[in-house]
């Protein structure tokens, strides 16, 4: 069944419907959440209250990217959850495992086929990465991770933000910069061959 026919039914209340829109967006859903939040924890919450919110919300849904008015509401759930922090700081912690063990990098970013090498060094460069993203405001690492991680284009990314298409645009170019001076840093961490002037994904 296509997207549109599952936003219909699920328009009109078909739960199964909805729970496969959830299975299809899921992973782009935690990713934007996991980096807003910078923490697997917290994205796993702003995910969970993204698609409640998704579902109570499916009668406004007026058409276009379905894709874009979810990670809106995602966007906005982790922009909630900064506000928190901001209101109620707290020291910095790495995610922690069921059993209390620091993890790495969230699971959704495994590769079975890798080498332990490979993925300790994924695991670095990813937080890096992260560590990157942290330094920027708030504003400037959403189009980042809309754009250049998610994939989305600039309408879309346009559409999540609620920014105007030329605000986005600014707003990218200036945190890609930033973003460049920070990865310099760990230039040893990225693929041979990787170019920082690149506009490729992250």
């Amino acid at each position: 069944m296509d997207e549109n026919k599952l936003i219909q039914y699920a328009r009109q209340g078909d739960l199964d419907a909805f729970n496969r829109l959830v299975e299809i967006h899921q992973e782009a859903a935690f990713n934007v959440a996991y980096r807003l939040t910078g923490d697997a924890a917290s994205a796993e919450d702003v995910t969970q209250d993204a698609f409640i919110s998704a579902y109570r919300s499916l009668a406004r849904y007026r058409g276009g990217s379905f894709r874009a008015w979810l990670l809106r509401i995602v966007t906005n759930a982790g922009l909630d959850e900064l506000r928190r922090r901001k209101r109620r700081p707290t020291t910095a912690l790495e995610p922690e495992g069921a059993e209390g063990e620091e993890v790495e990098s969230p699971a959704w970013l495994e590769d079975p086929g890798e080498t332990p090498e490979e993925a300790a060094l994924r695991g670095e460069l990813n937080a890096a990465i992260q560590r990157c993203l942290d330094g920027l405001d708030p504003d400037f690492r959403l189009v980042v991770v809309l754009v250049d991680i998610e994939g989305l284009d600039y309408q879309e990314a346009a559409a999540s933000a609620r920014a105007p298409l030329g605000t986005v645009k600014s707003r990218l170019a200036r945190a890609r910069l930033r973003m460049q001076d920070c990865l310099r840093g760990f230039g040893e961490l990225l693929p041979a061959g990787y170019r920082l002037e690149n506009e490729g994904s992250l």
